[in-house]
């Protein structure tokens, strides 16, 4: 019976234990993401809940202070986004604000739902007007077809002639 010699043994626990290191790595590769996810990349899970009443409670106050601001602003530029931007911007900050204070994400659905109250009561008459788009005149279009091809045959008439015309290249 043949034995196999000690080299040989140990080539083969050695290509073993380089395979097994293989199978390891991606168990290593997803412990290590797992770390980094957690801890290391300084992101901290939200452990507390959303406190919806006390965001409902508090954003009231929000839209309070935005209905001040708007009646500085004359009703007629109220489409006007440039007439306002501060004061929506404060609004927006503000809603954001409150619900980060009761331990919710923004935007949430009850958060979106107070903003398109605010929405319906100062900018529901600021529908954009649909553009209602014409063909222009018969002699415009005829115009802008006949120029490029007339332009497009002048220029093939004239490298024709030119290529036929050998004296004057040389």
């Amino acid at each position: 019976m043949w034995a196999p010699s000690s080299a040989a043994a140990a080539a083969r626990s050695g290509m073993e234990a380089q395979g097994s290191r293989r199978q390891q790595l991606p168990v290593l590769l997803l412990w290590v993401n797992g770390l980094m996810t957690l801890g290391f990349a300084g992101v901290r899970q939200q452990t507390e809940l959303c406190n919806e009443s006390l965001m409902l409670e508090k954003l009231p106050a929000c839209g309070k202070y935005f209905e001040e601001m708007m009646k500085k602003v004359d009703s007629k530029k109220w489409c006007n986004l440039t007439e306002f931007i501060m004061y929506y911007d404060n609004f927006t900050q503000c809603t954001e604000r409150e619900a980060n204070n009761a331990s919710c994400f923004w935007p949430n659905p009850l958060a979106e739902g107070f903003i398109t109250g605010i929405h319906k009561q100062f900018f529901s008459n600021c529908t954009s007007e649909k553009i209602h788009w014409e063909d222009p005149p018969d002699e415009i279009v005829v115009a802008l077809i006949l120029i490029p091809v007339m332009l497009t045959c002048a220029m093939i008439t004239l490298v024709v002639w030119c290529s036929k015309r050998s004296d004057i290249l040389v």
